[in-house]
């Protein structure tokens, strides 16, 4: 089964991060903005936001950035979240969807945090193998967001750069470059 292509495109410029209090004045005024990047689990359980959503998705590019796959978990991805991320995928036909390298659930818990993992054979697997679900799942390719780091593991033996870079040729996905994140980790 081929995908449903995109509503729009996201082109090659720069566009913003639309934050759910802004919504309804981005809809009003429709600034000149190339693209919109939302949080898809922001509108997973509001139909009003979303439909407010497919209005802007009328006028503008959309970009699904996850924030609760939790591709690096060893328990795997949340079949009941990714079930509902398909239908929204769907329903928007976003040009890109993406999600963070790291993990926030374990054991059937959540934390409010996109967490790190450590650079290893093992963990490359183990996001391999979640990466690969969720394009299937969503029959699409994703783009996976490089981590913003607050620590180093002792047992990480890739660096940073050659993990992600395996990751894309291990699942076929695509990589999101986040420069800020970069600073952070260098910061770090």
């Amino acid at each position: 089964m081929e995908p449903s292509p995109a509503v729009f495109p996201i082109p090659a410029q720069a566009g913003i991060g639309l934050r759910m209090p802004h919504q309804a004045q981005v809809l009003a005024s429709r600034p000149r903005v190339a693209w919109l990047e939302v949080h898809p689990e922001n509108y997973m359980a509001d139909e009003s936001a979303l439909a407010e959503l497919e209005l802007l998705g009328a006028n503008y590019p959309l970009s699904l950035h996850a924030v609760g796959l939790s591709l690096g978990s060893a328990d795997g991805v949340d079949r009941a979240h990714l079930d509902r991320l398909r239908r929204l995928v769907q329903r928007l036909r976003p040009g890109l969807v993406s999600d963070h390298l790291s993990w926030s659930a374990s054991g059937g818990r959540y934390l409010p945090d996109l967490l790190p993992l450590p650079y290893t054979e093992e963990a490359l697997r183990v996001v391999c193998r979640n990466v690969q679900q969720v394009q299937e799942v969503l029959g699409r390719k994703i783009l996976v967001e490089n981590p913003s780091t607050y620590l180093q593991f002792s047992a990480s033996l890739i660096p940073e750069a050659e993990f992600l870079a395996a990751v894309a040729r291990g699942s076929g996905c695509g990589v999101l470059f986040d420069v800020n994140n970069v600073y952070v980790s260098a910061s770090n």
